[in-house]
């Protein structure tokens, strides 16, 4: 019995040491939206992003707007061109945004509006025209952001709870808040939980 046990362990251990090296690999292996760490405080984070390229969607569900958005990236636009995901995904806090490419960015009054960053190399000019009216190309200027990092699952109370956090931070610092908050994703949804990078983001006057 005790050695029934121990090799049920070792082999359940195996696997979520495989399923983890995956997971890291295929994050490593995914281009990350760019940007330089401008200045910290306590455990938020400022980083300036350049302008970015992205194609959004507002759907009746998070699901379908990334259904719409994935048929983007493999084919469904003008040139039939396959577009590589890029990392993170963008979700607006209290049903604004989702963001993925990853990122992709998600919200919206009017229903789910996700959006998914495309690689660097692209520009509004160069990236293939979506040929789904409900999709649009958009062009996010540069910006700063104060970004809070936390792992496990991005559960609606556990994003709610570090917004709170990091509002409350920028606020002790005097650091003025330009723009509504968002969470961002870089894992895939099979990531274990202790390996999820998540983190909530809102844009902040750009002096620093």
């Amino acid at each position: 019995m005790v050695r029934t046990r121990t090799l049920a362990l070792a082999t359940l251990g195996g696997v979520v040491a495989a399923v983890g090296a995956s997971n890291l690999y295929q994050r490593a292996a995914t281009e990350t939206v760019h940007y330089t760490t401008v200045a910290r405080i306590d455990d938020v984070e400022l980083r300036r992003y350049p302008e970015s390229v992205v194609v959004e969607t507002v759907a009746d569900s998070q699901m379908a707007a990334f259904r719409r958005l994935f048929q983007y990236i493999t084919g469904a636009n003008e040139g039939d061109a396959a577009v590589e995901m890029t990392t993170p995904v963008e979700l607006s806090v209290g049903g604004a945004t989702i963001a993925m490419t990853a990122p992709v960015e998600v919200g919206g009054e009017d229903g789910e509006r996700m959006r998914f960053y495309l690689p660097g190399e692209y520009d509004v000019e160069t990236a293939p025209r979506p040929t789904d009216d409900a999709i649009d190309l958009v062009a996010i200027p540069e910006r700063t952001l104060a970004v809070r990092r936390f792992s496990w699952r991005p559960t609606e109370n556990r994003i709610d709870r570090e917004t709170e956090a990091l509002i409350e931070r920028l606020e002790e610092a005097n650091v003025s808040i330009a723009g509504e908050p968002f969470s961002m994703g870089y894992d895939p949804p099979w990531t274990l939980p202790f390996l999820r990078r998540n983190e909530v983001a809102v844009e902040v006057e750009s002096s620093f």
